[in-house]
């Protein structure tokens, strides 16, 4: 099983980015996909989620409006969109895939995204 984030950087406030996560080696189409997040010092936090139709999807308050999440099943792809972003979005972020909607069953590496001037 792979998980493997791209898309992270460094950005100013106010910019975007779009991250990717690639899954391999199980039913992609069959799994709630996750994003996280984890600042330094800070616990890992729930971004977005998303349910293995696409059509469901949560995201923290923190975010709402300001990020989406989506996934391409043909491709075993999961985004997120992340757009006026601040400061307080930097973290390492982790795409997650799970067999149902609050479970946790493979976890990515990592990427990080800051957000500076």
């Amino acid at each position: 099983v792979q998980l493997v984030e791209s898309g992270g950087g460094l950005v100013q406030p106010g910019g975007s980015l779009r991250l990717s996560c690639a899954a391999s080696g199980f039913t992609f189409s069959s799994y709630v996909m996750s994003w996280f997040r984890q600042a330094p010092g800070k616990e890992r936090e729930l971004v977005a989620r998303i349910s293995d139709t696409g059509v469901m999807t949560n995201y923290a308050d923190s975010v709402k409006g300001r990020f989406t999440i989506s996934r391409d099943n043909a491709k075993n792809t999961v985004y997120l969109q992340m757009n006026s972003l601040k400061p307080e979005d930097t973290a390492a972020y982790y795409c997650g895939a799970g067999v149902a909607w609050r479970s946790l069953n493979y976890w990515g590496q990592g990427t990080q995204v800051t957000v500076s001037s």
